[in-house]
């Protein structure tokens, strides 16, 4: 049944389990907003964990339910958020939102980001409810997951293998296989293999006006250094403040976002040291990162798959100081990404010497911006997902219980 009318508008739920930082919001947002723009009779629910979900503004017709926050701790463990529940019972919880949302909402298409049973398994049985009802199932992952030996190692303890060979309809892969595969490696039956589509990279996109304040922190030719949501980003700032306090030729100001996860008392601490530094200033956090990319000489980041979207889609010279802990994520990305021309990589392993740093600084506008290497499809990620999405819509017949509860 096609939904074209009112009150048979098609539904898109998305499921992000954001226990921290930036990345699996931004990138459920970003598909949103590219998906209302593309259909007028589409909604999106977004589930999100996040904490800061709020501080961003959506489009007409996407909306969010926010459920209650984790955050995983430096042995691997989960903790409640904010609430003064056993982790058990917040995952309960959330777990009960979840499946009440989802079948209150009843969507055409859920769309789940990287996880495919959610964290801690908790949306299994909201697969199981959605599938028997008629709902599409998508599973999305970025282009990197880990390296292929410790994502093996990981799946053995999850086991979500049998949903994505028998729940999942299809297993979407947010990049290109030249630069990345995030399955290779792993032994996973014929069948998920035969579900996956590389859509291309997510373009990003300034058509959002920001606050001007933020946009004019720096109002002369500036580097942007971004450590996204900030939680794991000091060891970037550090090293970027150690080359401008060392090396006083570097001829660029330059512009450092903290991120909104970064300890405070760490936060201070680099205020203390930007305050000595004419070149260099500094913000907490803005959510229309994209102006602050738009006018910048070039990009200093940690290489999440958000940031290099934002690389990409803005053509901007890149160093790129991937971490190594807990994944090698971004590692794997930033090396793929320098053998291809797109970005340089500085291996922070090597040492972090400030004189190594400054080099790179004063070399970063110099460098090739990423459009002059040429990767058919790169960028058209959103535009093919569009697509999907309208193929998916025009097959979808639900069940006649299913249209019954919209009207």
């Amino acid at each position: 049944m096609n939904r074209s009318s009112a009150t048979q508008a098609s539904r898109v739920l998305i499921y992000s389990h954001d226990s921290f930082g930036l990345g699996h919001l931004r990138r459920c947002r970003t598909i949103a907003h590219a998906l209302v723009t593309a259909r007028e009779d589409l909604s999106v629910l977004i589930l999100s964990g996040s904490p800061i979900i709020g501080s961003f503004g959506f489009r007409t017709r996407v909306d969010f339910v926010r459920v209650p926050g984790v955050i995983k701790l430096r042995n691997g463990e989960y903790s409640a958020l904010s609430l003064r529940m056993d982790i058990s019972q917040v995952l309960e919880l959330r777990a009960s939102i979840i499946q009440h949302t989802a079948r209150e909402f009843a969507p055409d298409i859920f769309i789940v980001d990287k996880e495919p049973l959610g964290l801690r398994g908790e949306i299994t049985d909201s697969l199981k409810m959605l599938k028997a009802m008629g709902t599409r199932l998508v599973l999305g992952l970025r282009d990197v997951m880990d390296d292929p030996q410790l994502l093996a190692r990981e799946w053995r303890r999850k086991n979500p293998v049998p949903a994505m060979r028998d729940l999942y309809d299809d297993i979407l892969v947010y990049g290109l296989p030249q630069v990345c595969e995030p399955l290779a490696g792993l032994d996973l039956p014929e069948s998920i293999g035969q579900k996956l589509i590389y859509t291309g990279y997510l373009r990003g996109t300034s058509q959002e006006a920001p606050p001007i304040s933020q946009v004019q922190a720096v109002k002369d030719p500036y580097i942007l250094v971004t450590t996204g949501g900030g939680g794991d980003g000091e060891d970037l700032i550090d090293w970027v403040l150690s080359a401008y306090e060392h090396d006083e030729t570097i001829p660029y100001r330059c512009l450092l976002v903290f991120g909104p996860f970064m300890q405070p008392i760490r936060r201070e601490q680099f205020r203390a040291r930007v305050a000595r530094q004419q070149r260099v200033e500094a913000i907490t956090f803005d959510t229309h990162p994209e102006a602050l990319l738009a006018d910048a000489l070039g990009v200093v980041a940690m290489g999440g798959y958000n940031t290099f979207c934002d690389v990409l889609s803005f053509d901007k010279p890149a160093i790129i100081v991937p971490r190594t802990q807990p994944r090698m994520e971004q590692y794997i990305r930033a090396s793929k990404a320098e053998a291809l021309g797109l970005v340089r990589m500085l291996d922070s392993r090597k040492g972090m010497d400030p004189k190594r740093m400054a080099q790179a600084l004063k070399a970063l506008p110099g460098q090739n911006p990423p459009s002059l290497t040429v990767v058919p499809g790169l960028l058209e990620g959103l535009d093919n997902f569009s697509k999907l999405l309208d193929q998916w819509l025009d097959e979808a017949c639900p069940p006649a219980e299913v249209a019954d509860s919209r009207n």
